[in-house]
C-alpha cells in the first residue's frame, strides 16, 4: 500500500509522520519544504513536486489550508488527473463539498473519494489522537480505517454518512466552539468589570450548568500565560466561518448568532492581522474594556 500525502503545515506533517512511524510506504510534499522535515525524519520520502508525490499511490490523502488551494493543487496542478485508476482520494482538509465536485471531474471515474476532516488541533496531530469526521459510502471508509486508527484516535472516528457530510460536520463544530469562545470571553469580561475576580468566576462557571469544554479546558492557556493559540491563524478562523456561513445559504439556514461572531473575528483580524491566534477575539473585549482576561501571579 503506497500513501501519498500532500500538505504538512502544522497538522499535516504530525499526521504524515505518524503514518511514516507506523511503517506506512508514504511519500510526502508541501510547497514549504521546510514542513517536509518533521516526516522524513521518520522516514516518509520527499517528493519533488505533487504529481510525483501522487504517481503511483494508493491512497492520495490532502491536507489543505482552503478550498482555494485544494483546487490548485489537484486541478490547475494536475494532482487528479495524474492519480492512478482505482486508488482513493482522502481529503482530511477543513473544506466544503462544492469543491470536491470540482475536482471529481478532474478524476478517472475509477478513483474513490472521502471527505474525512480532522479536530483536535496541533497536539491532537502530534499525538495521533485525532477526531475524524468521515463523509462516504461504507466500504470505502472500512478500506481507509487503517489510516485513520495511525492518525486519530479510533474512539473517535465518526462515520457521518453520506459524501459531503463529513465536511459538514466540521464545519458545525469549527462554527459552534467559535460561537462557545465569543460567548465565553464575554461571560467572562462582564463578570470581571463587575468585580468578581476572575478565577473565582470561572470556577463558578465551570461547576455551574453553564459549563463547557471551553470554559473547563481550552480558555486556561489564555486565562494563565496570554495565549491567543497562535498554532491556528484568525485568517483561517474566517475562512471557516464563511464556509459554515456558505453551506447554511447553500441549505437555507439562517445564522444570526453566528453571523454575530463572524464579524467579532474578522474585526480581530483587521486589528491584529492574519497571523495572530484564533482566541485573538478575547484581546478586542480586553483593550476594548480595559479588562485582561489573567489569573493573578
Amino acid at each position: 500500500m503506497k500513501v501519498a500525502f500532500i500538505g504538512t503545515g502544522s497538522m499535516g506533517g504530525s499526521m504524515s509522520r505518524n503514518l511514516a512511524a507506523a511503517g506506512v510506504d508514504i511519500t510526502v510534499f508541501d510547497l514549504n519544504t521546510e514542513s517536509l522535515k518533521k516526516p522524513a525524519a521518520a522516514g516518509a520520502k520527499v517528493a519533488a513536486n505533487a504529481i510525483e508525490c501522487v504517481t503511483g499511490a494508493d491512497f492520495l490523502i490532502t491536507m489543505l489550508p482552503t478550498p482555494q488551494s485544494i483546487e490548485a493543487c489537484m486541478i490547475a496542478g494536475g494532482v487528479a488527473a495524474a492519480m492512478k485508476p482505482g486508488s482513493m482520494w482522502i481529503d482530511m482538509s477543513t473544506s466544503v463539498p462544492e469543491t470536491a465536485a470540482l475536482v471529481k471531474k478532474s478524476l478517472d471515474a475509477s478513483v474513490r473519494v472521502i471527505d474525512a476532516p480532522v479536530a483536535g488541533m496541533s497536539v491532537g496531530a502530534d499525538k495521533g489522537t485525532l477526531s475524524i469526521f468521515a463523509g462516504g459510502e461504507p466500504e470505502l471508509l472500512a478500506e481507509a480505517k487503517p489510516l485513520f486508527d495511525i492518525m486519530g484516535d479510533p474512539a473517535k472516528f465518526f462515520n457521518c454518512g453520506k459524501s459531503g457530510t463529513g465536511y459538514a460536520v466540521k464545519l458545525v463544530l469549527n462554527m459552534l466552539w467559535f460561537d462557545y469562545f465569543v460567548a465565553s470571553v464575554e461571560a467572562l469580561v462582564l463578570g470581571v468589570k463587575a468585580g468578581v475576580d476572575l478565577e473565582v468566576l470561572r470556577t463558578a462557571l465551570v461547576g455551574s450548568p453553564a459549563n463547557s469544554t471551553i470554559m473547563e479546558r481550552d480558555i486556561i492557556p489564555l486565562l494563565r500565560d496570554g495565549d491567543y493559540d497562535e498554532g491556528f491563524a484568525v485568517a483561517l478562523a474566517c475562512k471557516d466561518l464563511k464556509l459554515a456561513g456558505d453551506l447554511a445559504r447553500s441549505v437555507g439556514v439562517p445564522l444570526e448568532v453566528s453571523g454575530a461572531v463572524e464579524q467579532v473575528y474578522r474585526r480581530a483580524r483587521a486589528r491584529y492581522g492574519d497571523k495572530a491566534g484564533e482566541c485573538i477575539p478575547a484581546k478586542l473585549y480586553e483593550d476594548d474594556t480595559n479588562t485582561p482576561l489573567r489569573y493573578a501571579k
